[in-house]
């Protein structure tokens, strides 16, 4: 637990905690709203916990120039609700837009369902505000695309609160598309709907979104939301295309013969407003409804090449039977984003862990299938020990040079990202060797 938590109203006061956090050597863990997923926002070696939540002004918004400039603690979905007026909207949306903040979207590099044409947060975050290990108030990036020098932005965005806390955010919004048509595609298997997420996307077709769920979803789904999707069908894709009316009648032409070329029993076409909610609405309850299925479930986060789909979601399967545990997949399949829910009840004797342990299984599946261990979820402390199967020590050890670069060391969000075989507060070895090369006083 921490020493304290701090509820900071403006970036001076996010300021002077840190100078004063610093003179006590005391480590500071930045947090939002807590809705991360891979334990980032939680303090391993106690210390002050500076949550952003109060700090939620939207401080401007620039039409004419697509920017907003935001405080970390404002919502994400309040970004778009506060400039759709204007005929703009801010476009990564996690599945928990409604509660999670941007400032815990920079640290994650937040993604969701449209992130496959539109791109992660990193994508959108053109400058920063952040206050750095020092207690200094610094500014990266710029309201103008591509300032010169280093992006440091783009070092900042989905470093999990370990360089820095960011105060300001400035956002890139995009103009509503002209027009936008959702299908659903019903599969009798899970391969068939698999296969044609690599067909879609190999007709040169990028959709805004291409998202997957198996029976165990459908099945919660229909229980929790009657979203009308077919409880005996082995999967279904969500596929959105937009942009200009003519392009998007194309593709969702295109979409259509490839599903039904790979098997898909049945096309459900949304071209409007409330055709489209109707289809989105299963997706969006999909992670609520998993409670379904059971007490308790644990949700994965990987990548796999989208060729590697149908082979690597045989083996979550595989693997769940093996360790006796039901699964649910609901996931960005155009990216190949996996994200296996197991479903477990926590009360039952040593039942988590054997869910840890087979999540293990499952994140070296993606890797040995050429992915990796997190799409948008972060590292944090959940996985920070995967990080040597993808990277070298001398990997690791340039990334620990980045922490000494910003003065960081361990004083932001310690025992995150980098492996350790010992308690949160450890300098890793990584670290040791960094400083030894470039001296101790090198950052001071």
């Amino acid at each position: 637990l921490p020493e304290a938590v701090v509820l900071p109203y403006n970036a001076n006061q996010v300021s002077q905690v840190v100078r004063i956090a610093r003179r006590h050597n005391a480590p500071v863990t930045a947090r939002g709203a807590g809705t991360g997923l891979s334990g980032g926002a939680i303090p391993c070696d106690g210390g002050v916990v500076i949550v952003t939540s109060r700090m939620n002004r939207i401080l401007e918004v620039d039409a004419g120039n697509r920017i907003a400039v935001v405080e970390p603690g404002v919502i994400n979905l309040d970004v778009t609700d506060a400039v759709s007026g204007h005929g703009l909207y801010y476009a990564p949306d996690p599945s928990s837009q409604n509660v999670c903040t941007i400032g815990g979207n920079v640290a994650e590099n937040a993604g969701g369902p449209h992130c496959l044409r539109y791109g992660t947060t990193t994508n959108h975050v053109l400058g920063l505000e952040i206050v750095t290990p020092e207690g200094d108030l610094v500014w990266l990036g710029a309201k103008t695309p591509d300032p010169p020098g280093y992006d440091l932005t783009g070092l900042v965005v989905g470093s999990e609160g370990t360089l820095c806390i960011v105060t300001k955010v400035i956002v890139r919004l995009l103009s509503r598309p002209q027009s936008t048509v959702t299908l659903l595609a019903i599969f009798d298997e899970v391969d068939q709907a698999s296969h044609a997420v690599s067909a879609i996307i190999g007709q040169g077709i990028v959709p805004a979104a291409l998202e997957m769920m198996d029976r165990n979803t459908m099945r919660a789904v229909e229980e929790a939301v009657q979203a009308g999707y077919p409880p005996d069908a082995g999967a279904v894709l969500l596929i959105e295309v937009d942009g200009l009316e003519e392009e998007t009648r194309e593709q969702a032409d295109s979409v259509r013969a490839v599903c039904e070329e790979l098997g898909a029993r049945e096309l459900r076409i949304g071209f409007s407003a409330e055709d489209r909610e109707r289809l989105w609405a299963g997706r969006k309850g999909a992670l609520g409804a998993l409670g379904r299925l059971a007490p308790s479930y644990y949700i994965l986060d990987g990548v796999v090449p989208r060729s590697k789909l149908p082979a690597v979601l045989r083996g979550v399967y595989e693997a769940c039977d093996s360790f006796g545990f039901q699964v649910a997949n609901v996931f960005h399949a155009g990216d190949g984003n996996l994200h296996p829910n197991v479903m477990f009840d926590e009360r039952v004797p040593g039942a988590t862990q054997r869910v840890l342990d087979l999540g293990e299984v499952i994140m070296r599946l993606c890797v040995e299938a050429g992915g990796t261990i997190t799409g948008e979820h972060g590292v944090g402390y959940e996985k920070r020990n995967y990080m040597s199967w993808i990277f070298s020590e001398d990997d690791l050890e340039v990334m620990a040079g980045v922490k000494l670069a910003f003065g960081a060391t361990d004083a932001f969000n310690p025992g995150k990202m980098f492996p350790s075989s010992k308690g949160c507060g450890e300098v890793s070895s990584r670290m040791k060797a960094a400083i030894a090369k470039v001296g101790p006083d090198a950052y001071v």
